[in-house]
């Protein structure tokens, strides 16, 4: 691990560990440059990236801060984990606009948490599954390579609460009800659009680019549920 993914991995850590509350005032830059032995430039850019992700905010004159939204561990808020139950339970009664609006909840959330667990293994699958998607001859194929790609992701996360979730969200992916309008909405330039977006994602977290990959994550979730529900 190089040493600007050291801090990243630093400041994430005392975060999720509550070691660092909402309102904690962070080191200087300068304080953080010489512990790591990094430029100032790249302590700011790192910041930055923390700042769009909405963990920390700044205020000049005054310093860096945990934002006082941030929950400690709280990457599956408790609606969401309601919302999981329900699945669980009722599965067949969950819609194309319920489980795109849980993803929306969910898979932003973990981004997080895949940067700071994953493994050089885990993007290694997730560049083969991206690979197998595109080298798929038929869209049933491609589709069995974008779920497995899916997964792949989950499971990068190495936490057992986000792989049940998304062995869920997979169950409700198999219904009728979103097969049929996957079938329906995924022509081949959309098809082609999809590997280009995983491409990016898959390459924002294999730089544990943290805003970046939060980013493909929700303008990938926006193009997915244009393209299923019309909005």
């Amino acid at each position: 691990m190089d040493n600007t993914a050291a801090l990243k991995d630093a400041i994430l850590g005392k975060l999720n560990s509550g070691e660092w509350g909402p309102g904690h005032r962070i080191d200087t830059e300068r304080h953080l440059s010489e512990s790591f032995n990094i430029g100032r430039s790249t302590v700011r850019r790192v910041l930055a990236q923390l700042k769009v992700a909405g963990f920390i905010t700044q205020t000049v004159g005054s310093g860096t801060y945990v934002s006082k939204e941030f929950q400690p561990k709280a990457l599956i808020p408790d609606a969401a984990a309601g919302v999981a139950a329900a699945l669980a339970s009722v599965p067949g009664s969950v819609s194309p606009a319920e489980l795109m609006e849980f993803r929306f909840a969910i898979e932003p959330s973990i981004v997080e948490m895949i940067i700071r667990n994953a493994s050089q293994s885990d993007f290694a699958k997730m560049a083969l599954c991206c690979d197998k998607a595109e080298a798929a001859e038929s869209m049933e194929e491609f589709e069995v390579w974008d779920g497995k790609l899916h997964e792949t992701i989950a499971l990068a996360a190495h936490n057992s609460l986000v792989t049940h979730v998304f062995q869920l969200i997979n169950r409700a992916r198999d219904q009728d009800d979103w097969g049929a309008l996957k079938r329906h909405s995924l022509t081949p330039e959309r098809r082609l659009s999809y590997q280009v977006e995983h491409r990016q994602l898959v390459s924002a977290l294999t730089d544990r680019d943290l805003a970046r990959a939060v980013t493909c994550t929700r303008d990938h979730l926006l193009h997915v549920r244009r393209n299923l529900l019309g909005s």
